[in-house]
């Protein structure tokens, strides 16, 4: 060893009185031997490798469960994932079972005060994700990672319980080419397997199953889906059957979309920004705080065209007066639905044709919603038809209507005094409904009032009273409902509707995109001899946001705000690029349903398809595959590996040396009973087979025979023949 190898220890000196290292100087060791050292990627031992990719596979499925798991269960996961990430590069012990034991009570503890049950889909997954993490403290045996395995693809498939988005479904299409390679990994034990060649063949074996699973999602039979159970609907955003003031507001600050447009008529062009209003939840009763719907009745009559003769005609019933009056042509068009909290279909004003959805029944109500029997959990596709001219409700005053006039006692009593103190003014004292409700929206235009998406907060016990006459400020909620109070104060039935008002001004993907952010309320009121007309008070101070869905929105993110300033147009045109391919996705694959199935059977020349031709057509694609898959077993069994068969030429080249030469001899062995029958003689042909057995079992060795080393060797072993017959 070298003299600058080679350093004399430095005199240590120790204090007087210490017999031992400071402190500091433990710690530092103490955190060093407990630290595990890194000696990189290609150094690890298999084992520790093909774990560490494992534990990466398995917190890239956990991740996007993250934000709707408890915070002790993504905590805990965690902790448990960087905790066998630690015992794998250390090489240290598993933890003995009964700390699983105790951990996995605690969960179930943490989980049954979390949901309050250990049932259901949250539990169930929370559950789930525990079960995950612990498993992989317990990898003692193969069957250990195959059931980490299974457990790995059923967290996948329940992260679409609650998204099926593109962006969900490209991420756990990562997460099953991770375990695939992982279970590639777990069958192949001989050698040193790279990740790149494990990675390789499962994305191959993912290839070759593709176009079964193509086949399958085109004609397997469509059922509802299984994870519509009630309380899905409840985290969704979007429009809700209550009001109060806020709600709205915050709903407008959602950028997603709610509703996707397609008009059929006039080149696709849409009508007038100032006519789209796509009618939701309408509210009549106020309590002093909320809003809430009135109990209301099917509509049991038929949309009729509008005129002098069909409104003043003396022998039209009471139930007719109130049907609605259309005029004009129909609008045809084409919706996509976001699902909805609420069982309102936001539908364009005035649909007259109930929307053909398959497995859920529509209907209309008096006040012109359109309702289901359940929230809307899942994406919805329909046509339909609808006037943008039209009136309706009763023409003359009846008991219905006094829902439309209730003041909660001791509400808002200077809103109501203001109201009281207009309507006897004698210009006002006869004036009718639609008079009245032209001076409230001067009132409005010339009031000083502010549209505003950030108004602040409202008392809720006078909230009415505080807007109208003190702050001014306020979102369309504000402005519909004080509107709709001064009204019932003046005598004048009058309710608030809620839904989305406009679109973007430029399609995308052929469809015109509505967002919650375009989300609205506005009002009616009751005129004698017409019916119900209506009034958006937003119109009056913000026109933008009615005549052009100039939507407010709130300030713009660092991210966005540099985009913005770079390019304006950047922003927009990667959102609506994205838009364009979200929508394929909808339409082509979260959209496809059992008509889809029976529109691509006809397509087949199938002229008129059932469901025994899709199960007939899907058995008989099914035995295609099955018979042609049993075909490439057989000749694949009975194909001839190539290092086989240059095996066979070797061994049979020995045999005409005289030499044993077994099928289970491996080279090495050959190699020696050469160099034991021919000595200095046979040194070249035992020099090749030691070739053959680097070339065939060391690391980095030959994928494929090499044809000239069997060349050489067979006349190698041509040149010994002499020596056998001495």
């Amino acid at each position: 060893m070298s003299e600058s190898t080679v350093r004399p220890e430095a005199p240590r000196v120790v204090a007087s009185g210490s017999a031992a290292p400071s402190k500091t100087s433990l710690a530092r060791k103490l955190a060093t031997a407990l630290r595990p050292q890194w000696p990189g990627w290609r150094h690890l031992p298999r084992e520790t490798r093909d774990t560490l990719f494992l534990l990466a596979v398995i917190g890239w499925t956990v991740l996007p469960h993250v934000s709707h798991l408890p915070l002790w269960c993504s905590l805990l996961t965690s902790v448990v994932l960087l905790w066998r990430t630690r015992l794998a590069l250390a090489g240290a012990a598993l933890p003995n079972r009964w700390v699983l034991v105790g951990v996995l009570l605690l969960a179930a503890a943490l989980t049954l005060w979390s949901h309050r049950t250990l049932l259901g889909r949250e539990a169930g997954v929370t559950m789930a994700v525990v079960l995950m993490a612990l498993k992989t403290l317990e990898l003692r045996a193969r069957r250990d990672a195959f059931v980490v395995f299974f457990l790995g693809f059923f967290l996948i498939l329940t992260h679409f319980l609650y998204s099926q988005s593109l962006v969900v479904a490209g991420a756990m299409l990562v997460s099953v080419w991770g375990l695939m390679t992982a279970l590639v990994l777990a069958h192949m034990p001989v050698g040193q397997p790279s990740l790149r060649q494990a990675a390789a063949l499962s994305a191959r074996t993912a290839i070759l199953g593709a176009p079964i699973m193509a086949l399958m999602f085109v004609l397997f039979p469509r059922i509802g889906p299984l994870w519509g159970v009630p309380q899905d609907g409840l985290g969704k955003t979007g429009l809700s059957g209550t009001m109060h003031m806020g709600s709205v507001a915050e709903l407008a600050l959602d950028d997603s979309v709610a509703l996707r447009i397609r008009f059929e008529d006039n080149g696709g062009a849409p009508p007038p920004p100032e006519t789209l209003y796509f009618r939701g939840p309408v509210l009549t009763r106020f309590d002093g705080t909320e809003w809430r719907p009135a109990p209301t009745s099917l509509r049991d009559f038929q949309p009729r065209l509008a005129g002098p003769r069909a409104t003043s005609s003396p022998s039209a019933s009471s139930a007719d007066a109130g049907a609605p009056r259309v005029s004009g042509p129909a609008i045809r068009y084409e919706m996509t639905l976001e699902p909805l909290k609420v069982p309102v279909l936001p539908l364009l004003e005035l649909t007259t044709t109930a929307p053909q959805i398959e497995g859920l029944r529509t209907v209309q109500m008096d006040d012109l919603q359109w309702v289901t029997a359940r929230p809307i959990f899942e994406r919805l596709r329909f046509s339909a038809e609808a006037h943008v001219s039209f009136q309706h409700g009763p023409l003359e005053r009846t008991v219905a209507l006094q829902t439309a006039l209730d003041w909660p006692t001791g509400s808002n009593p200077r809103t109501l005094a203001w109201a009281t103190a207009l309507r006897a003014e004698p210009r006002y004292a006869q004036a009718s409904s639609r008079t009245l409700a032209q001076a409230v929206m001067q009132h409005i235009r010339t009031g000083g009032y502010t549209y505003t998406l950030a108004p602040g907060e409202y008392n809720a016990a006078n909230s009415i009273d505080a807007f109208w006459l003190d702050r001014r400020e306020g979102f369309c909620e504000h402005f519909a409902a004080a509107f709709v109070m001064v009204m019932r104060a003046m005598d004048v039935p009058a309710r608030i509707v809620t839904g989305y008002q406009g679109a973007e001004p430029e399609p995308v993907d052929g469809f015109y995109l509505v967002r919650q952010s375009s989300a609205h309320a506005w009002a009616e009121y009751w005129q004698e001899g017409i019916g119900w007309i209506r009034a958006d008070p937003t119109a009056a101070v913000a026109p933008d946001r009615i005549v052009r869905s100039r939507n407010l929105v709130p300030a713009p993110s660092l991210v966005a705000e540099a985009f913005g300033s770079v390019n304006p147009e950047l922003l927009a045109q990667l959102r609506n690029g994205w838009e364009a391919i979200n929508n394929r996705w909808n339409q082509w694959v979260l959209n496809y349903s059992r008509g889809s199935q029976i529109d691509v059977l006809k397509h087949l020349g199938f002229d008129t398809p059932s469901w025994e031709d899709l199960s007939l057509l899907l058995i008989g694609a099914l035995s295609s595959l099955a018979l042609a898959g049993a075909a490439w077993a057989w000749w694949d069994r009975h194909r001839v590996d190539p290092w086989v068969r240059q095996m066979e030429r070797w061994r049979a080249a020995l045999r005409k040396l005289g030499l044993e030469a077994g099928s289970h001899d491996a080279p090495r062995v050959l190699a020696q009973r050469v160099r034991g029958r021919f000595g200095d003689a046979g040194e070249a042909t035992a020099s090749l087979l030691d070739a053959l057995e680097r070339q065939r079992y060391a690391p980095g060795g030959a994928t494929r025979p090499d044809g000239g080393l069997t060349r050489r060797f067979v006349a190698a072993a041509r040149r010994l023949r002499p020596l056998v017959a001495r």
